[in-house]
């Protein structure tokens, strides 16, 4: 992987924290309470849009989980580490193992117990059926405008937003290898993935087996 495209990445995890603690919004005294309801399921006054958008927000380390499992396996560290802080802090995580990651366009071995169930499509399915109704909730129910307001005026909102939307860009990043490991050569429909969210699933839905290999070929 060339130097330019890691100082890329390096680049841009450093400025997502600066401008995270430095150029958002400021942050508001209610938003450990805002959060604590969140997560627990006290969404009761709670725009619809803010419910969906954190809740999406744990849906893409699982979209990540799905490829890093076997992208992992022929890196110098592993990716479970990124993939678990990416459940409280996105892109914040995922950015420094996309930036010192190698190419790795092979599945050495066997498929263990979770790669098996990341390959299992009852797993997209699930995940699909996930991201619909937490879509369907925030777009119909969900206020625009005041979600433009928080957007202004919350940290939280303001860099949660950021970080959903540079989880889709970088997603994408991810799957020339992973094409690469299930020979799909050149079928059209793959560039769907460039959708935000949506193509991931659509991918994931549509994606053969991995084709394994017993040993490396130098």
């Amino acid at each position: 992987m060339s130097s330019w495209y890691r100082f890329f990445l390096g680049a841009l995890w450093l400025s997502l924290i600066l401008y995270s603690f430095f150029l958002a919004p400021p942050d508001r005294p209610e938003t450990w309470e805002l959060i604590q309801r969140l997560a627990l399921g006290d969404w009761q006054g709670i725009n619809p849009l803010i419910v969906s958008l954190f809740n999406l927000m744990g849906v893409w380390p699982l979209l990540y989980a799905g490829i890093l499992a076997v992208d992992g396996r022929g890196q110098r560290f592993p990716a479970w580490p990124f993939v678990a802080a990416s459940f409280l802090v996105g892109a914040f995580a995922l950015l420094p193992y996309l930036a010192l990651r190698q190419p790795n366009p092979r599945v050495i071995g066997t498929l263990d117990r979770g790669l098996k169930l990341w390959e299992w499509r009852g797993t997209a399915i699930l995940l699909s059926l996930l991201v619909m109704v937490l879509l369907g909730y925030g777009l119909l129910w969900g206020e625009w405008a005041d979600f433009w307001q928080q957007w202004r005026s919350s940290r939280f909102i303001h860099v949660m937003t950021l970080d959903f939307c540079l989880l889709s860009l970088l997603f994408p990043l991810l799957l020339p290898d992973d094409w690469a490991r299930r020979a799909m050569g050149d079928r059209p429909w793959r560039w769907w993935t460039v959708l935000p969210l949506v193509g991931a699933l659509l991918y994931y839905l549509r994606r053969p087996p991995l084709i394994l290999s017993e040993k490396c070929v130098s």
